[in-house]
């Protein structure tokens, strides 16, 4: 299951793992600067920031959405 927005766009968690994925494809890592922004088939996404936002916010994600990140390679362990 995945959430989107108004008129079936992709939300918010969804733009950020299409572009942590799109970046880590293209760099072979996940380690992103803070000010990078991503371009994505949906538009830009501010892909440092999402992250940083993210790992502050991990306590609030689903099972779900934390599994998606880990795949990614995103260790909270050491966040």
């Amino acid at each position: 299951m995945t959430a989107t927005g108004a008129a079936g766009k992709p939300g918010a968690f969804e733009r950020g793992i299409t572009a942590l994925t799109q970046y880590a494809e293209r760099e072979g890592r996940v380690v992103v600067p803070r000010a990078h922004i991503e371009d994505t088939p949906h538009g830009p996404v501010r892909l440092g920031t999402w992250i940083s936002n993210t790992r502050s916010r991990r306590e609030r994600l689903s099972a779900q959405q934390r599994e998606q990140l880990a795949a990614l390679g995103i260790d909270w362990t050491t966040a």
